[in-house]
C-alpha cells in the first residue's frame, strides 16, 4: 500500500545531457542525447492514468461529484493505510480501510470492463480479508486493536 501510493506521486521528466565518450568526457562535437528520469514530487500526483478517467467519466453510475474526490484522496490514502500498517497502528482498521479501497477500485474496474484489473483486486482482496481473519493474532502491533 505504501509502495502503491508512492508510485501516484511519481512522474517522468525528460533532461537532456551531453553525450559521453569511453572516457567519461563530453563529445568533442557538443551532441547531447536526451535522458528520462523518474522523480517524486506533489506535482506529479496523478491517482489513476487519465485513459481510465476517461473511461470513468463515460460510466454514468460513476457521478463526477464521486469519482472527484476519490481521485484527490486516494494517492494519501494508501500511504496513510500503509505506514499505518508497516508500523502496527490500529491495524484491523487499516485492513479494513485497505479492503474498502480495493472493493471500490474493483467496482469501478468492473463497470469499465476491466477483466484482467478486477482479477488482480480479487486476489488482493483475499490477501486482506486473510490478514484481517490472523490479525487477533498479531503480536508486532503497536495498538491491540
Amino acid at each position: 500500500m505504501l509502495f502503491a501510493g508512492l508510485e501516484k506521486f511519481s512522474g517522468k521528466i525528460t533532461m537532456q545531457q551531453p553525450l559521453l565518450d569511453a572516457n567519461g568526457t563530453p563529445d568533442a562535437s557538443g551532441a547531447v542525447v536526451e535522458v528520462s528520469k523518474k522523480v517524486y514530487g506533489f506535482a506529479h500526483y496523478q491517482a489513476i492514468p487519465q485513459s481510465l478517467q476517461d473511461k470513468f467519466a463515460q460510466e454514468p453510475l460513476l457521478p463526477a461529484f464521486l469519482t472527484t474526490p476519490f481521485y484527490l484522496l486516494l494517492g494519501y490514502l494508501l500511504i496513510a493505510l500503509g505506514v499505518a500498517l508497516l508500523l502496527g497502528v490500529r491495524t484491523r482498521e487499516a485492513l479494513l480501510g485497505i479492503g474498502l479501497i480495493f472493493s471500490l477500485l474493483t467496482v469501478g474496474l468492473i463497470l469499465i470492463g476491466q477483466e484482467q484489473g478486477v482479477a488482480w483486486l480479487g486476489i488482493h482482496i483475499l490477501l486482506v480479508s486473510a490478514a484481517l481473519v490472523l490479525s487477533p493474532y498479531n503480536r508486532w502491533s503497536i495498538t491491540r486493536a
